[in-house]
């Protein structure tokens, strides 16, 4: 669907739903293209920052798992060094 900018702008609502249920829509301005109205990708997993808390347990048993030789070997790796 091409339309040119005044008529996507009264429009816009419907082009939102078009371009969502995978319409192409494309919005033209003197005849010559400009944009593409695309749906941005739904965002799955995370619900937000407070989702990254550990609790206490988890913390502790990220912790030990980090021993100093473990830390010396990660070290090595970042750094390039086997």
């Amino acid at each position: 669907m091409r339309l040119n900018i005044l008529e996507a702008k009264n429009r816009l609502s419907e082009l939102v739903r078009a371009a969502r249920d995978g319409t192409e829509v494309v919005i033209a301005k003197n005849g010559r293209p400009m944009v593409r109205l695309v749906p941005v990708a739904s965002s799955v997993g995370l619900k937000g920052f407070g989702s990254l808390k550990a609790t206490e347990r988890v913390r502790g048993s990220i912790d030990k798992a980090f021993t100093p030789a473990v830390e010396r070997k990660a070290a090595r790796l970042f750094l390039g060094r086997l």
